[in-house]
C-alpha cells in the first residue's frame, strides 16, 4: 500500500531522509511545478520564493508528524507556520465530471495549492487517527505514513519500496 496521505506524499519529496545522503527532489522551482500539476494542483508558474516557502512548509508538516509520531508535542513555531499557510490559500473545491478538482486563484495560485497541503496536513495530524501516524522503519527512509491496517501494526511507507526492501535484505542474509 503506497501512502494515501496527500500531506505525508509531499514530505516524501525528501527520501533518504534517515540515511547518509538523503535525496531532495525538490531542485527547482520547475520540480515544485511538477509536482504539484501531479497531484492535481495546477499552478501555471513558481518562483525561487515559491519553492523556499514549499519546503519550509514541508519540512514543519514532517518536524510536527515525527513529533506526534513519537507521542511528543510538536514544535509550537512549526504549528504556527502550518495554520499560516492553511489560512493563507484560497483555492475551492469542485466535483468535475464525477472527480474533485481544486481551483486555485489567478493571483496567488501556489499559494493555494501549499494552503492545500497545509489544510490537508492539519485535517490528518489533528484527525481522530492521528495516533497512527508513523515514522518508517524502512532503512534510512524514516517517511511519514498514516498506518490504516486493522491491528496498527504496519511498519513501512509503502510494501512495494521500504517493505521489498527489507524483504530482499532477509532473503540475501540467509
Amino acid at each position: 500500500m503506497d501512502n494515501e496521505v496527500l500531506a505525508f506524499r509531499f514530505t516524501a519529496t525528501v527520501s533518504d531522509r534517515a540515511g547518509l545522503k538523503p535525496r531532495e527532489r525538490l531542485t527547482d522551482p520547475a520540480r515544485l511545478k511538477m509536482w504539484l500539476q501531479a497531484t492535481g494542483l495546477d499552478v501555471t508558474d513558481v518562483s525561487p520564493t515559491d519553492l523556499e516557502d514549499a519546503v519550509e512548509l514541508r519540512e514543519a508538516i514532517y518536524r510536527i508528524g515525527s513529533a506526534i509520531a513519537a507521542g511528543e508535542q510538536p514544535d509550537s513555531k512549526d504549528v504556527r507556520a502550518l495554520n499560516t499557510v492553511a489560512a493563507a490559500g484560497h483555492a475551492k473545491a469542485a466535483l468535475e465530471h464525477e472527480r474533485a478538482e481544486w481551483h486555485l486563484t489567478d493571483t496567488t495560485p501556489v499559494g493555494d495549492a501549499l494552503g492545500v497541503l497545509a489544510t490537508d496536513a492539519i485535517h490528518i495530524l489533528g484527525g481522530p487517527d492521528h495516533n497512527r501516524i508513523k515514522n518508517c522503519e524502512g532503512p534510512g527512509c524514516a517517511g511519514l505514513y498514516l498506518d490504516t491496517s486493522r491491528g496498527a501494526n504496519r511498519r513501512w511507507c509503502s510494501m512495494n519500496t521500504c517493505g521489498n526492501k527489507v524483504k530482499k535484505s532477509r532473503l540475501a542474509a540467509s
